[in-house]
């Protein structure tokens, strides 16, 4: 069977428990680009068993990987996957039809977010729509986290739906969202921000009102509530994390005749 002519790229990072998986099951691609970002573990030896293309050491942040292997990908289009994402029959054959056609300069697609065995069909979750097919003259804005290709102007929609499983278990939970909050804080301190009192109260406060009543994650059951308490914890640790780096910064030098 012919492939579809498309580059499917992957960042990676220690990934050895889902990384062969996730490249198999893009078999019906022309070409699928491992980029890794100096994995520990067997991520490297995996996906090339798997039967992906793999770049090593290809930078520190998501979209430095993908930039990497967006570069190196041989055909047109590209799709940017997670080793979280799983793709849908229906969406492949959307993807198939829309790189023949090629009628929008990029496409997004619903996720389908799966959370301790739980659908998460509401809340923030629940509005999740990314955008993950363009043509391979496009490149990521490299910030750490929240990684957004530039802007594009004319953007279609894919139809079918991209499967995403971000976590574990609550502990790999607790570890990413701490993670991705010293990201966050980092980022944020490049761009001269800095913390209020309303960043540490009224935000995470809002985060969970906003998620559980305003936008129904009520609906998804425990497993809703307890992911509305830990992402409203994630924006917590994201400006108690930026207000840490605004201590650690060196006082500013004297200046000379000033007085106490």
């Amino acid at each position: 069977m012919s492939t579809v002519p498309v580059t499917i790229v992957i960042p990676a990072l220690d990934e050895a428990a889902q990384v062969a998986e996730c490249v198999r099951q893009c078999a019906w691609a022309d070409e699928v680009i491992v980029a890794d970002g100096g994995s520990t573990d067997d991520t490297v030896s995996l996906a090339r068993a798997a039967g992906a293309t793999v770049l090593e050491r290809t930078g520190p942040t998501i979209a430095a990987q993908r930039n990497a292997a967006i570069a190196a990908a041989r055909n047109a289009w590209v799709f940017a996957l997670d080793a979280d994402e799983r793709f849908t029959e229906p969406l492949i054959e959307s993807i198939t039809r829309e790189v023949a056609t090629s009628r929008h300069q990029a496409y997004r697609v619903w996720r389908r977010n799966f959370y301790l065995g739980v659908e998460r069909a509401h809340g923030a979750w629940g509005r999740d729509r990314v955008v993950r097919l363009f043509p391979r003259e496009r490149r990521y804005e490299d910030r750490r986290v929240h990684e957004g290709l530039e802007p594009i102007a004319d953007i279609g929609d894919l139809s079918g739906r991209l499967l995403h499983t971000p976590y574990r278990d609550l502990g790999h939970q607790v570890e990413k969202l701490r993670k991705y909050a010293r990201w966050a804080a980092l980022d944020m301190q490049d761009r001269g921000r800095r913390t209020s009192w309303s960043d540490l109260t009224w935000r995470p406060g809002f985060r969970f009102l906003r998620d559980v009543v305003v936008w129904g994650q009520w609906r998804d059951g425990r497993a809703g509530i307890v992911g509305a308490g830990l992402d409203a914890w994630g924006v917590f640790m994201k400006y108690a994390e930026l207000w840490a780096l605004e201590r650690a910064r060196p006082a500013p030098p004297a200046v000379p005749g000033a007085g106490p």
